[in-house]
């Protein structure tokens, strides 16, 4: 970290505007969509007005909070720093103690100066900053979701949902965090989206936190037994040692929610039960919390004969990716289905989420975006191209 009384700065270099009058100007301030910023707003106040310095260059001072050390902020070796400085090659910034100065044009200026608010807003709440929510905060503010959806990043990064063991769970977009409100306000919820974008995750922690406490009785976990090409007949071992690398996905986010040494006593307890889907046939199930996992591996008989299952007191969250449906040749999805159904059904909630929803790897989003693009080229004549390369 380098010195407080120094200037920091990745570029290299500070702005060469300078603070003419020691007094804001009323022009410059500008939000992510050439917008004027939300000011007022909590923990919004340690950032000035910004001075027009040249045509088209304004100048803002940010000033960080005493309360707040440095390292909190610029991050450990100025890393924060960095990552806010390469997002936005257009514009100057440099620290000086506790003030950071930024140079550009107005809207990128202006965002410079939300980032800094929605950071110091969430340092107040006690959460700390990592490179990961400072990128996603900025991807918010740039997608003007956060102004469209009335959710500032503070308030979706800050959410709590579950703690254990020194971590805590939370959603990470605004589209995560949509779908975990979703699943506090109806009853069946549908999560849909690529892997890694935490749809199962996030529902597995709605279901430990609902247990906790005391929405729920029990959780109930399921699966349809259903893999590329394998059927259970042809794996060694019982029944249940057949079944167990299908549902294997569960039993490790339960791993990560609850304390590993409680859940064989919880599960012989009948507090938690992981099975798959064909054990659910006949059940009503009251006072649970359920999650029908790869959901897109059902037909549309069994979707409907598991939705049937609700009891009162229960909520139902089913999550899956038609886009990595396992089912045998000509089998459709009932996932696919299902929307075309219950689209209008009161208190049913379909949450779509995407490769800016993933929170694994960032080359997993890239892979999804890739395979979506090659997937619309062959529906719309890539085979076709494919063949007559052939030929040629």
């Amino acid at each position: 970290m380098a010195d407080n009384t120094a200037p920091r700065s990745g570029k290299g270099r500070q702005s060469s505007a300078a603070d003419r009058n020691g007094k804001p100007a009323d022009a410059g301030r500008a939000g992510s969509n050439g917008g004027t910023p939300r000011a007022g707003h909590p923990g919004a106040g340690s950032a000035g007005s910004a001075e027009q310095v040249a045509p088209g260059v304004v100048q803002a001072k940010i000033e960080i909070p005493s309360g707040h050390p440095l390292v909190t902020v610029f991050g450990a070796g100025d890393g924060l720093l960095r990552v806010i400085e390469k997002a936005f090659p257009g514009v100057d910034i440099h620290a000086r103690g506790n003030q950071v100065t930024a140079a550009g044009s107005p809207a990128e200026v202006g965002l410079v100066q939300r980032l800094f608010e929605e950071m110091l807003l969430m340092l107040r709440t006690g959460a700390p900053l990592t490179e990961d929510g400072v990128e996603r905060s900025i991807q918010m503010l740039r997608s003007g979701e956060a102004d469209v959806d009335g959710q500032r990043p503070a308030e979706v990064l800050t959410q709590n949902i579950l703690s254990n063991r020194g971590r805590t769970i939370r959603p990470k977009t605004l589209n995560q965090k949509t779908y975990v409100d979703a699943i506090d306000r109806n009853t069946i919820v549908f999560g849909i989206g690529p892997a890694g974008s935490g749809k199962t995750y996030l529902a597995m922690a709605k279901a430990v936190q609902a247990l906790q406490s005391k929405q729920v009785n029990r959780i109930i976990l399921t699966r349809p037994a259903v893999e590329a090409g394998e059927k259970l007949g042809f794996l060694p071992g019982t029944l249940y040692e057949k079944i167990d690398p299908y549902l294997r996905p569960l039993y490790d986010a339960l791993h990560d929610m609850i304390d590993p040494d409680s859940i064989p006593r919880l599960m012989a307890a009948g507090v938690i039960e992981v099975a798959p889907l064909a054990y659910m046939r006949g059940r009503t199930l009251n006072d649970a919390f359920i999650i029908l996992d790869e959901a897109q591996n059902t037909s549309p008989e069994q979707m409907k004969m598991f939705l049937t299952r609700l009891g009162f007191g229960s909520k139902i969250v089913v999550t899956g990716d038609v886009t990595q449906v396992d089912l045998p040749g000509g089998t459709e999805s009932g996932l696919r289905v299902v929307r075309n159904i219950l689209s209008d059904v009161e208190d049913i909630h379909f949450a779509e989420l995407t490769s800016a929803d993933v929170v694994r790897h960032r080359l997993v989003g890239d892979i999804v975006d890739a395979y979506g693009r090659y997937d619309a080229v062959q529906e719309h004549g890539g085979r076709g191209g494919d063949a007559t390369r052939k030929r040629r």
